[in-house]
């Protein structure tokens, strides 16, 4: 089988124009289809747009391969197009794309195919053959093209290039297996040989393991290369320095890495007891730093559904009560005070619960694969509920000593002890921790009897993995928390009692935008919670409204509500103002972070924060001062502690309270916009 057999006159088109990326991609869909090669349109679509999403099939150099693997695919094919005046695909160089193949894979075992698809993408690696085909004439002249460098381009199988030189292996590998796996490894191969290196590249496609590295060569390479998005087989890599990077980065940086390959300098890989490892560890070299980023944005991912659906359920809870009626009178009930909107808001808060287990879960599931993700989950659990009260427990009043006082002062809350919840900045550490302690559990265990394996990921691991995190977190972390909450409340309270207002304005705005949701931002929401109760208590005995030490109360939780809603707004804004600092699943969520921010559901911002704590944190907590400082000067006051717009009827001064809210956001947006570097689409 050729290319050219599974390329359809019908399904090509030469001089093409599409508006943007979806347009392009919706174009090559109808393009398939004209082939006849698909049996369910719409499935194969979806299926190629998810694909986009896991990573851009905009490769560079004006070319794209758009694929999808799917049982709608009657028959393998392809569609091709050019673009003179190309179209922005979001590519790894960030230039338009001029030409495009969108490949057709039919999901099952006859995989005939992957080896004519595979040389298409090795192709594709040569600037001469893709500029004949952008400048072709017409279908004829575009097909023979494909057909004279196909007959002349046969993929060597072992070690090729010079003998004598310097050996470099590498392996490639990307989800799907058809297009990036084999461009990776012409790359890799081209570069090595341009060098006078030898080179041997095992490529791992939908059609299995290729040109399989040995034992020997392992052993004599002067370099190795692992470049891939799925799990390969690293044990034989042991000891081994080993540049561990992403599938894109072996088409793009293929001299990069062989000169990291060759430096001595890439990390020594240690194996973790199990068959497979992650490959994509990394996003450029394999680093710390860089491995620790893919297993946080692997939290992040699947906390995002859990933020987002529970957050909009809350704000329509609110909304509910709003339109009933009680936005004004409703004060620390609002959103629960009919059955609907009590059912909205239980349902959201269950799920919005969830985030912080989640992001601790699969943080620790990228670490330690599957047996990870129960001690993830515990952790995440404990940072997000705290140490248990001591109160709530029969030896509460017993007077103990030795070792059981120990642990009932130090791993439970006492009542006058301080808010030990971790939030999300906890969780994350929680996954780590959770990621560590399983891998070396599974060091330890390495040298048991082969017959206990079956025990390992169920007994052994979750039990003492979870008994570990538990003392971690309520002996070291939440008493910690909780004694610098203790320590901000104080604080909190002293510039009160000075009259800083504007000074009060400004902390308590940024307090709510550093941790979304989390320690610092909820030490700041009850303490103005706890303002309004002292404002009540001043008006129950005689004070009026207008009293100045009344006011100030009102004035504090003004600031921290308008700090709570900067940041999901500001980032929103900055998605649309700065598309390019922002991946297209983050661009994507720019909507319900209005809607959050709007209804005082900061925890919108969390993915985010997350992502990238070192820009996105004080940039939400530099919009979120400006916000509540211009609050506290302007005066604006608020009676109800929650609620964001459906509560705006409660508040004194309510344009120029918007004005210190657009203010806030619009800052934000900015600072994003200067500081992030642009995303990887």
């Amino acid at each position: 089988m050729r290319i050219t057999d599974l390329l359809d006159k019908r399904s090509i088109k030469l001089g093409g124009a599409a508006s943007d990326k979806n347009d392009v991609i919706a174009q090559m869909v109808d393009l398939m289809n004209a082939g006849g090669k698909i049996a369910d349109v719409e499935t194969y679509k979806k299926g190629v747009f998810a694909r986009e999403e896991e990573s851009t099939t905009g490769i560079g150099e004006g070319i794209a391969i758009p694929h999808c693997k799917s049982d709608s695919v009657k028959q393998p094919g392809l569609a091709a197009m050019t673009l003179p005046d190309g179209v922005d695909y979001d590519s790894l160089d960030g230039a338009p794309v001029n030409l495009i193949f969108l490949i057709a894979a039919p999901d099952t075992e006859d995989n005939v195919h992957l080896d004519v698809l595979s040389k298409l993408s090795t192709l594709l690696m040569d600037e001469e053959f893709t500029d004949s085909l952008k400048n072709a004439k017409s279908v004829d002249e575009f097909l023979g093209i494909i057909d004279q460098a196909e007959s002349s381009k046969e993929r060597t199988e072992g070690i090729v290039g010079n003998a004598e030189g310097k050996l470099i292996i590498a392996v490639t590998a990307c989800p799907t297996g058809i297009a990036h796996t084999y461009m990776a490894a012409e790359a890799i191969e081209k570069a090595a040989k341009d060098r006078g290196l030898a080179v041997k590249v095992e490529t791992r496609g939908s059609g299995g393991a290729k040109n399989v590295l040995t034992e020997d060569e392992i052993k004599k390479a002067d370099g190795i290369i692992v470049a891939a998005d799925t799990k390969v087989p690293m044990d034989r890599f042991s000891g081994k320095r080993v540049v561990i990077t992403k599938v894109a980065n072996g088409i793009n940086k293929a001299d990069s890495l062989i000169d990291e390959a060759l430096s001595g300098s890439a990390p020594v890989y240690s194996g973790g007891g199990s068959a497979e490892s992650s490959a994509s560890t990394g996003s450029s070299g394999g680093g710390v730093g860089s491995a620790a980023y893919k297993h946080l944005m692997s939290g992040v991912s699947h906390m995002l559904p859990f933020v987002i659906g529970g957050g909009i359920l809350i704000a329509l809870a609110f909304l509910v009560d709003t339109i009933c009626g009680y936005g004004e009178t409703a004060g620390g009930n609002f959103g629960v005070m009919t059955p609907l909107s009590a059912f909205l808001k239980y349902v959201g808060g269950l799920a919005m619960g969830l985030m912080v287990p989640v992001l601790s879960g699969y943080i620790a599931y990228s670490i330690a694969d599957r047996p990870g993700l129960a001690v993830g989950f515990a952790g995440g659990l404990l940072a997000s509920s705290g140490n248990a009260l001591l109160a709530g427990f029969p030896f509460a009043e017993e007077n103990l000593s030795g070792f059981s006082k120990f642990i009932a002062d130090f791993g439970f809350q006492a009542p006058d002890g301080g808010n030990t919840v971790s939030g999300f900045l906890g969780g994350i550490l929680a996954g780590f921790l959770a990621g560590a302690i399983v891998l070396g559990l599974k060091k330890l265990c390495a040298g048991l009897p082969p017959a206990l394996d079956g025990i390992k990921p169920t007994l052994i691991y979750p039990l003492v993995g979870i008994f570990l995190m538990g003392v971690l977190m309520c002996f070291i972390f939440n008493p910690l928390i909780g004694l610098a909450n203790t320590g901000l409340s104080n604080m909190l309270s002293a510039i009160s009692d000075a009259g800083l207002t504007a000074v009060l304005g400004l902390l308590l705005g940024a307090m709510m935008a550093i941790d979304m949701g989390g320690p610092i931002n909820k030490a700041a929401y009850v303490f103005g919670t706890g303002m309004l109760a002292q404002a009540a208590d001043m008006v129950a005995q005689g004070a009026a409204q207008s009293d100045p030490k009344v006011q100030a109360c009102y004035i504090a939780m003004a600031a921290i509500m308008v700090g709570g809603m900067v940041p999901p707004v500001g980032i929103a804004l900055a998605c649309w103002i700065f598309p390019k600092k922002f991946s297209k699943n983050e661009r994507g969520s720019a909507p319900s972070n209005i809607v959050m921010g709007c209804s005082f559901i900061t925890e919108g911002a969390i993915p985010f924060a997350a992502s990238d704590p070192l820009h996105v944190i004080p940039c939400t907590m530099v919009g979120a001062g400006v916000a509540g400082l211009l609050s506290a000067l302007f005066g604006c006051t608020l009676m109800a502690p929650h609620g964001g717009v459906f509560v705006f009827a409660t508040v004194g001064q309510p344009l120029l309270y918007i004005v210190a809210w657009i203010a806030g956001s619009i800052v934000t947006a900015i600072m994003l916009g200067l500081l992030r570097k642009k995303a990887e689409q």
